[in-house]
C-alpha cells in the first residue's frame, strides 16, 4: 500500500487543459491521498489499487444498517435519522453479511474528505453495481442532494443501498461506488464535443465510424444513441425471480442462468416487450470511445420520460474503447455500453435502434497515467459486449 501525501489546499497541476473546469486524472487523485483523500477513523489506508484514469473506488467500512427506509440528511443530523429509522445492525467484517432484496441499507465509507476549496465530488454505482441491481446513492451529512459534495467539503460519507433483484452478500472493503474531482464546470459544449469527433470519431456501427452528420449531438454537448436488439443472440439478460444470494466480490463463482433469463427480439424490425418492475441488461448499438484526455457520462435522453429507468451506473474513464498504436493514433472502433434498465408502471416496447440514452462528456486535466482497463489487477469491462456482472459465469 502506497500513499502520497500532498498539500490539500495546494496548487493541482492541470498543465495542458483547456479553459474552464477539469475533471482530475489518477495523478492528482494520488497526489491527494492521505490528505484531501484520507481513510476514515479505524479504516484501512487508501490503495493506489482504488485509483482509475479518473476516479477513485470507495469501500465499505464495518457495519451495516438495516433501516425502515431511505433519506437526504440535509435538515437532521445522521445520527438522529438512525436512531428513529435503524431496524437492526450488522458487522460487515469476515463473511459479511446478507442485504435482503428490496430492503434499505445504509453504510459508512472507509474514506474521508478533506477537498481543496472549490472542489467537488462527484459519485455513481460501479458498474458490477448497476449490473447486480444494486441500487447505491452517496449520502453527504447536511448536504440536499445524493451523489455530491459541496465545493470543498471536509467529512465523512455514507452509502445507501437497496438490493432491488437479487439478495446479495456484502463484506467490509467491498467497492460499490466510486468518486470523481472536479473544480469547476468541465462539460464539453456542443461546439466543443463537435470540434473533438471531426478529430477522433466517437461512435461506431460495426466497424465503420459514424461521420458527425449521422451523429445526433444536443446542446448540452451530449451525443444521443441508441440500443441495439438485433445482431445478438440473446439480445438482452433479465433478471430472474427468487434466486439465491450473489456474493458480490467474487469473480466468475455463479452460474449466469441461474440468476438470469435470455431475451430474444421479435419481427423483422427487432423489438421486445419489457415487464413492468423487471430489470434488464442490454448493450448499446454503437460502439463508443472515450478519448484519453476526456471522461463521459451516461444520461438519459430525457429524464421526463417515465416509463423506463436506465443507467444506474454511466460514468466511462478516460480511454474506455480506446486502442492506440505506439504513435498515440487511435486504432479500432470502441466498445459497446451496456445499459441497465427496469420498466415502471406498464410493459413498454423496446425496438432496436431507438434512442435511448446520451453521452455527455467532461475536460479532464490531462491524459491519465493508465487509461481504462490499463494498469490494474484482474478483468475490466473494455472488451465488452453484452455483459454481466463479474460474479456470474461468462
Amino acid at each position: 500500500m502506497t500513499q502520497t501525501q500532498a498539500n490539500p489546499s495546494g496548487p493541482i497541476d492541470v498543465s495542458g487543459a483547456s479553459e474552464g473546469g477539469v475533471t482530475f486524472v489518477d495523478r492528482e487523485l494520488e497526489a491527494l491521498l492521505g490528505t484531501a483523500l484520507r481513510s476514515a477513523e479505524g479504516s484501512p489506508p487508501i490503495e493506489v489499487r482504488q485509483i482509475q484514469p479518473a476516479s477513485l473506488d470507495l469501500r465499505l467500512g464495518g457495519r451495516v444498517t438495516n433501516l425502515r427506509c431511505g433519506f437526504l440528511p440535509e435538515r437532521s443530523d445522521l445520527e438522529s435519522r438512525l436512531a428513529e429509522l435503524t431496524i437492526h445492525e450488522e458487522e460487515l467484517s469476515g463473511d459479511g453479511a446478507i442485504l435482503k432484496r428490496g430492503q434499505v441499507y445504509l453504510i459508512p465509507l472507509a474514506e474521508y474528505l478533506d477537498l481543496p476549496p472549490g472542489v467537488v465530488a462527484r459519485f455513481n454505482p460501479r458498474s458490477s453495481s448497476g449490473r447486480c441491481d444494486l441500487f447505491c446513492r452517496v449520502l453527504v451529512p447536511g448536504h440536499p442532494r445524493f451523489d455530491e459534495t459541496p465545493p470543498g467539503y471536509r467529512g465523512p460519507l455514507w452509502l445507501e443501498v437497496v438490493p432491488l433483484s437479487f439478495p446479495v452478500r456484502l463484506r467490509r472493503g467491498d467497492r460499490l461506488v466510486q468518486l470523481r474531482l472536479q473544480d469547476g464546470p468541465c462539460a464539453l459544449t456542443e461546439e466543443e464535443l463537435r470540434a473533438v469527433y471531426r478529430e477522433t470519431p466517437l461512435a461506431f456501427d460495426g466497424d465503420r465510424a459514424l461521420p458527425e452528420e449521422e451523429v445526433r449531438f444536443t446542446e448540452d454537448g451530449s451525443l444521443e444513441l441508441r440500443i441495439g436488439l438485433t445482431g445478438r443472440k440473446p439480445c438482452g439478460w433479465r433478471a430472474a425471480l427468487h434466486t439465491a444470494v450473489v456474493d458480490f466480490a467474487s469473480d466468475g463463482v455463479h452460474d449466469r442462468f441461474d440468476f438470469w433469463e435470455s431475451v430474444y427480439s421479435r419481427g423483422s424490425g427487432g423489438a421486445c416487450i419489457l415487464d413492468p418492475g423487471r430489470f434488464y441488461i442490454f448493450a448499446s448499438r454503437e460502439r463508443i470511445v472515450i478519448p484519453p484526455h476526456l471522461a463521459a457520462e451516461m444520461l438519459p435522453v430525457d429524464v421526463g420520460v417515465g416509463e423506463l429507468r436506465n443507467n444506474y451506473a454511466g460514468f466511462f474513464d478516460n480511454g474506455f474503447g480506446w486502442r492506440e498504436d505506439e504513435h498515440g493514433r487511435a486504432l479500432g472502433c470502441g466498445t459497446p455500453a451496456v445499459l441497465e434498465v427496469r420498466a415502471h408502471d406498464v410493459p413498454f416496447l423496446l425496438e432496436d435502434g431507438q434512442v435511448f440514452f446520451r453521452l455527455r462528456f467532461f475536460r479532464a486535466s490531462g491524459r491519465p497515467r493508465n487509461l481504462y482497463g490499463h494498469g490494474r489487477p484482474g478483468p475490466s469491462y473494455g472488451d465488452q459486449d453484452l455483459t454481466l456482472a463479474r460474479p456470474f459465469r461468462a
